[in-house]
């Protein structure tokens, strides 16, 4: 098993998506890349704690490579966007890909290299080391599976699955 820390944006909507994916073993929904120790939601939806809403992902490389899995990740949210995805607005919803080792960090430059193509906006993806991942809380877990009609749910992760069933047909 490998793991690698994302965030794109909502938590939720990144999670729902990438559990549509074979190879993926869990998600889990959290926080990373600020500076407070052991942060809340509450504390980081008000940008105070530096941290991003991320997904940490376990996956098994010998059916799903990082390479594939980074690819649906930089094409299910808009990885031009500058702290923000939609309408969630603030450095806790930037695009990001923690990193846990030199060969993650390669892969993660090739990709975000090969998306640059894809835009005609630059890629404001931060890319950085992987310090410390803290769990969200319980509810936030596998939230879309739990709450369907949600209606931000409903408007914002329902159509990145879709995207992942419709364009990656041969990973899921």
């Amino acid at each position: 098993m490998e793991e690698i820390t994302l965030g794109g944006g909502c938590f939720w909507c990144v999670e729902a998506a990438l559990l549509e994916l074979e190879g993926v073993t869990s998600v889990t929904s959290g926080y990373a890349g600020g500076h407070t120790r052991d942060p809340t939601y509450r504390a980081v939806c008000s940008g105070t704690t530096g941290h991003a809403e991320v997904v940490q992902v376990q996956f098994d490389p010998a059916i799903l490579s990082l390479r594939q899995l980074l690819t649906v990740f930089m094409q299910v949210h808009d990885p031009t966007q500058k702290d923000r995805q939609g309408p969630d607005v603030g450095s806790q919803y930037r695009s990001i890909i923690l990193v846990e080792d030199d060969e993650q960090r390669a892969t993660a430059e090739s990709v975000i290299d090969a998306q640059a193509a894809h835009h005609s906006r630059p890629i404001q993806t931060e890319l950085t080391s992987l310090e410390t991942f803290y769990p969200a809380e319980s509810y936030h877990q596998r939230y879309f599976e739990k709450n369907p009609q949600d209606a931000y749910c409903r408007m914002h992760a329902a159509p990145k699955q879709t995207k992942v069933r419709d364009q990656f047909a041969d990973l899921v």
